[in-house]
């Protein structure tokens, strides 16, 4: 079931309580992960966040039922931060997209989430204006 079918959507409830412990752990995770991180060298870490990255990227198109290439996703990911790419594959269109919104909903989290914003990030997944055949109000 999409979560938008949900009868409920969009107000969503939970229980703090049953989340609570699990959130602490996380957390708790977290943070030893990131104390391990930074013991590494600035290349093993971006490396690191590449990979993480790229792996957020494929899982996150596969729940909409995209397939999409996991060396073109880190191509595009390597080229928009910087990262010496030589000899990777270069990156559909598709790809960019959803690296574009990606890459900015991870290292811009902290700026808020208005119409414009949500409006870019649709029409960076839909740059011709189309989703296949279908003629989409990009924005709308």
């Amino acid at each position: 079931m999409w979560i938008h079918h949900n009868q409920d959507w969009p107000n969503f409830t939970w229980d703090t309580e049953a989340l609570a412990t699990k959130l602490a752990d996380i957390l708790h995770r977290q943070g030893r992960l990131l104390g391990r991180m930074e013991g590494l060298g600035f290349e093993l870490k971006l490396e690191a966040n590449v990979i993480t990255l790229t792996n957020d990227v494929v899982k996150s198109s596969a729940i909409e039922g995209e397939k999409l290439n996991p060396e073109e996703v880190r191509s595009s990911i390597s080229r928009r931060l910087g990262i010496n790419n030589a000899g990777l594959i270069p990156a559909n269109r598709d790809v960019e997209g959803i690296v574009e919104v990606m890459l900015d909903a991870t290292q811009q989290f902290t700026k808020p989430l208005i119409k414009e914003r949500l409006f870019d990030w649709h029409a960076a997944l839909f740059p011709t204006g189309r989703s296949g055949m279908h003629k989409i109000t990009v924005g709308g």
